[in-house]
């Protein structure tokens, strides 16, 4: 199911009872949309759920929801051989997300190199994003965003 408008109705009973008695967010997984996104090619995926009047999936939209539940961000590094999330605090300033990489990055930190990652997205290159003026230098005090791009200086 749950296309059906009887699950839409018990969907919106449990919403409402989560927002009004539990004071609390609730999350819709439907196990039939994931296991058929599992077989889909990631544009697909997104095509489907964009069919569905869907934004992310139910499993993205728990982990999103979990992170926030539990006061944690992603900052990304990236790099010629791969992109990287890492897992922080909310609060986090940038010598600690550094730290989360290797204890040297954060006792000898600089400075970072940071983008938004919609910037990066929109402008689809770092040359690009540095050719736009989107590319800061944060220092020691720079409370990492969820979702920054990061480029650690430091020295040891």
């Amino acid at each position: 199911g749950g296309r059906d408008g009887k699950t839409g109705e018990q969907v919106k009973k449990v919403e409402e009872y989560c927002r009004t008695r539990l004071s609390s967010k609730s999350v819709i997984v439907s196990a039939q949309i994931e296991s058929e996104l599992v077989d889909l090619p990631e544009q697909e995926g997104r095509d489907y759920l964009a069919s569905l009047g869907v934004a992310e999936s139910g499993v993205g939209a728990l982990i999103r929801a979990t992170y926030d539940l539990l006061g944690l961000r992603t900052y990304l590094t990236t790099g010629p051989k791969e992109t990287r999330a890492w897992t922080i605090h909310a609060g986090d300033r940038a010598p600690q997300a550094a730290g989360v990489i290797h204890t040297d990055f954060e006792r000898g930190f600089i400075a970072a190199e940071t983008v938004a990652f919609a910037d990066l997205q929109s402008a689809g290159t770092m040359l690009k994003v540095k050719e736009a003026g989107k590319l800061r230098v944060e220092g020691k005090e720079y409370v990492v965003a969820d979702g920054d791009v990061m480029d650690f200086r430091f020295n040891v």
